[in-house]
């Protein structure tokens, strides 16, 4: 697809990132795959998953993937717009199954070369963890380096950087610096 666009929207937990990254991918396209990143270990995080279901109701089709996200977005041949939500949780998935930071880093390259053939939009949703105190264990601060090293190559080839503040949406790139969404 000819001018798809890679569109990056950060921010911290509950600050209306999700609702915007809804609202830009419903603009970009009317066939949309929604990635869903997030596994249902407990009953707080089913019940989770089932609220964001509802909230984007039959508009998407969800594709439930916590690992091979790479594979999806080169497979995944419906969709105008892909809509991957999160890429902390995706990130948390690999460190939990153990791979390492090198290998992590080589998953996120992968994941750009992926991006970079630029087949439909994507839509990407993340948290930025990288404002708080310094971990104070080794997993931790692990999961925060790599995720804000992922966030940083992210950001580089995104057409769109966009942060999630208290509600309130700041687009990033494309400058000027502007106030999106309330």
């Amino acid at each position: 697809m000819n001018g798809a666009q890679i569109v990056l929207i950060g921010g911290g937990a509950r600050s209306g990132k999700s609702r915007f990254a809804l609202e830009r991918a419903r603009v970009l396209g009317a066939r949309r795959v929604f990635v869903a990143t997030g596994q249902a270990f407990d009953e707080e995080m089913d019940a989770r998953i089932a609220r964001h279901r509802a909230e984007r109701g039959a508009d998407f089709t969800t594709v439930e993937e916590p690992l091979a996200l790479t594979r999806v977005l080169r497979e995944e041949g419906r969709a105008e717009v892909v809509l991957v939500d999160c890429l902390t949780l995706w990130l948390s998935n690999l460190l939990l199954r153990g791979d390492d930071e090198t290998a992590i880093a080589a998953t996120v390259d992968d994941l750009i070369q992926a991006l970079g053939e630029r087949r439909r939009h994507v839509v990407l949703v993340t948290n930025e963890v990288g404002l708080g105190i310094v971990p104070d264990n080794a997993l931790a601060r692990t999961f925060r380096d790599v995720a804000g090293r992922a966030h940083q190559q992210l950001a580089a080839i995104a057409d769109e950087v966009h942060v999630a503040i208290l509600g309130t949406v700041l687009r990033l790139r494309p400058g000027p610096l502007e106030v999106v969404a309330p």
